[in-house]
């Protein structure tokens, strides 16, 4: 068969199959009386290997050494076709996503998308100041790409950094309240906790509905950031979240200042609010498992919970039978009386 039949049956043109030629990885095994190449069914078969090797990756020179060197193994080679796939893979994900993120900065020309380019790779420096800068300086004219914020705030380690991330966010309205919630469920710890404190300084409706979520999260440190935030938002929804973190003594002094401002704010809480703080800590003390360290914790913050109940509730505790307990709740007691 003729190389003109050939490229029409192959596929592969004339001039493909003479490069094949050049580089020894195809020879004809014939030439006509006029000279012209003359393939066999086995020259045929050997076209089509190389096309299907090729279109696994190969290149020509690895092509050649799987059709002629007995030694190659195709298992090792296969490995490295599937860590080069996936190399290159991630580096088109990683072009898309910057494409993307440029594209939602909506630029109006050349100038501003090499001010998102520079702002992205800035975000993505090994140098912490560099990333701080860069955090600092989207407050600028030209719009920040949200998306690259919140990726950058999820996984800042330096807390000067994260803090100039949180700051940048804030400004940038509640465009990334939903990716922030999404980093809630992360397998990773840090990462979870990044994105509560993140949306703990979120300002708007949205970020406090993330917030009341995050108080049924599983992570017990998530829902004691939410529940913080939401305390000094006036959301009664986070009592219940804050009385565990003063019985377990975990930021239980900042939870104890979140009661007393959700207690004695009017202007964001109910009546009733009061009484169902007051209520809710007297019940734990009450509770037969709280241990006594959790009692004076617990009757601290009734310090400045206004109401009857925690007035009452100061007076029977002030004969408790732990010393520490009826100490507390007498001095309180006179403080009370003194205002």
């Amino acid at each position: 068969m003729l190389i003109g039949e050939v490229a029409r049956r192959s596929g592969v043109s004339a001039r493909m199959l003479r490069h094949y030629e050049s580089l020894g990885l195809l020879r004809p095994s014939g030439r006509t009386g006029s000279g012209y190449r003359e393939y066999s069914g086995e020259d045929i078969r050997r076209i089509f290997h190389i096309e299907s090797l090729r279109s696994l990756g190969l290149s020509l020179r690895e092509i050649g050494r799987a059709l002629d060197d007995p030694r190659f193994t195709p298992s090792a080679l296969v490995d490295d076709l599937i860590r080069q796939t996936h190399e290159r893979i991630a580096a088109e994900n990683e072009l898309l996503t910057r494409l993307r993120r440029i594209d939602a900065a909506e630029p109006t020309d050349w100038e501003d998308v090499l001010q998102v380019v520079a702002f992205l790779q800035a975000l993505g420096s090994k140098s912490a100041a560099a990333r701080q800068r860069a955090a600092l300086s989207s407050a600028g004219e030209v719009p920040v790409p949200v998306e690259a914020l919140v990726e950058a705030v999820l996984r800042e380690s330096d807390p000067n950094v994260a803090g100039a991330l949180r700051w940048a966010l804030a400004r940038s309205g509640d465009g990334g309240t939903a990716l922030l919630a999404e980093g809630l469920d992360s397998p990773v710890a840090a990462v979870r906790e990044r994105a509560v404190q993140t949306l703990a300084e979120m300002p708007g409706d949205e970020a406090t509905a993330r917030l009341r979520d995050a108080l049924a999260n599983a992570d017990v440190v998530v829902r004691g950031h939410a529940a913080l935030a939401l305390g000094t938002r006036g959301v009664a929804e986070a009592i219940p979240e804050l009385i565990d973190m003063i019985v377990a003594g975990k930021s239980d002094t900042d939870a104890a200042d979140a009661l007393s401002m959700l207690a004695g704010d009017p202007a964001t809480v109910d009546q009733t609010a009061a009484d169902r703080i007051a209520s809710g800590l007297v019940d734990r003390l009450a509770h037969g498992t709280t241990e006594a360290p959790a009692r004076v914790r617990l009757t601290q913050a009734l310090a400045d919970i206004p109401g009857s109940t925690v007035s009452d509730a100061l007076v029977d505790l002030s004969q408790d039978g732990e010393r520490a307990v009826a100490l507390t709740a007498a001095y309180l007691l006179r403080l009370r009386d003194a205002r």
